[in-house]
């Protein structure tokens, strides 16, 4: 799956009971002139008398140019259609691969004299931007979780560590109060067919702990012993990700539940962008959507980058 902007989509021209439907106007050609019955002779081309008007032909040619340009112009918009993506195309649905329909994303507006994560000028890679404004927001459909509504969308350390088993907790806990951690920041909601969604975004006070963070507590190999909670056994790299999309300065670490599972499917991804860890995770009964999951993780990464 490639990189993907927020997906939204031009209505299509609304129909139906009392929507009048202009129909569209169409030349009129000349009546075909009458032949003689020696013109029907089988196997000759019948050709019409000359007009006894100049201005009849003229007439008639205007309109066979005009035909001939309607038929051209019909064509080239068909075939424009057809050799476009359907993204491309206002008023063609994108959303019939189960996309979710995000908001319009938009970067925050940085503090005056405040330099972008990765430049040179920011050698700890430091995101400046209040962080509540990088998370992504609820797409369309989606119902928020209010128990992720702190002020400013901050949240505890121990509500974060509830997204772990309660074998990986302590650990995680000593390395998050001792090891350099600001603040979290967390938004979820659900969808209409159950689908739970949680990101969390964790700043250190430099990359270089934040990195120190993912490497020693998180991992990144392609299976992770660290379980989210409702993994029965592990998770493994998820091998439908489509690691060629990418965002430049950043790591995108994606996992799938491996089987056997329980009741709840759960999919989930990190992304380490500069001095912020993120954690997505998507979880189901039954077994998660794939695209909107990876939709999800992509246009996070594409806030931090």
């Amino acid at each position: 799956m490639t990189d993907q902007n927020a997906l939204t989509t031009a209505p299509e021209p609304a129909t139906g009971p009392g929507t009048a439907v202009p129909a569209p106007l169409e030349p009129q050609t000349p009546p075909a002139p009458q032949l003689s019955p020696e013109s029907k002779t089988p196997g000759l081309v019948p050709v019409p008398p000359a007009p006894r008007d100049r201005h009849k032909l003229r007439a008639v040619l205007r309109w066979t140019a005009a035909v001939l340009v309607f038929a051209a112009a019909g064509t080239g918009t068909a075939f424009g259609i057809a050799s476009q993506e359907r993204t491309g195309v206002p008023g063609l649905s994108t959303l019939s691969d189960g996309r979710w329909e995000y908001p319009k994303l938009v970067k925050p507006t940085l503090p005056p004299g405040a330099p972008l994560p990765f430049v040179q000028e920011n050698p700890g890679e430091i995101h400046y931007a209040d962080l509540e404004q990088l998370l992504l927001p609820v797409p369309a459909g989606g119902r928020p979780d209010p128990a992720l509504r702190g002020e400013h969308s901050r949240v505890p350390v121990d509500r974060y560590l509830q997204e772990y088993a309660q074998d990986g907790r302590e650990s995680l806990r000593e390395h998050l109060t001792e090891g350099g951690l600001r603040h979290i920041v967390a938004r979820g909601w659900s969808m209409p067919d159950g689908t739970s969604v949680r990101v969390f975004l964790l700043r250190f006070h430099t990359s270089v702990l934040a990195g120190y963070y993912f490497e020693a507590q998180l991992g990144g190999g392609p299976d992770t012993m660290l379980r989210p909670v409702n993994v029965e056994e592990m998770s493994s790299y998820d091998q439908e990700y489509d690691n060629d999309a990418k965002v430049a300065s950043t790591e995108r670490y994606v996992y799938d539940e491996a089987a056997p599972r329980g009741p709840v499917h759960v999919r989930h991804a990190y992304v380490t962008a500069g001095d912020t860890v993120a954690l997505v995770v998507v979880s189901r009964k039954g077994t998660v959507p794939l695209v909107p999951f990876h939709q999800t993780v992509i246009l996070q990464n594409q806030l931090l980058g």
